[in-house]
């Protein structure tokens, strides 16, 4: 996932009201693939960390509701 973890802001600018409000409560980080699960819930533009690795990224929704991290 690490190919598709980078993007450009101006990307998702159009696309970020398409997405609906969408939230997520889990996510894969795209540095170690570890599953965090029960974390709080998170939508577009909210930073998020990994709890194995301590990275922080934050996340990006696509208008088809992908979701996607860029580092904080």
């Amino acid at each position: 996932m690490s190919g598709n973890s980078h993007f450009d802001d101006d990307d998702f600018a159009k696309e970020a009201s398409a997405a609906g409000g969408r939230s997520f409560d889990e996510f894969d980080c795209p540095d170690c693939s570890a599953n965090n699960v029960n974390v709080e819930n998170f939508s577009d533009g909210d930073e998020v960390r990994c709890m194995y690795c301590g990275n922080e990224y934050v996340a990006r929704i696509s208008a088809e509701g992908k979701l996607k991290f860029k580092s904080a």
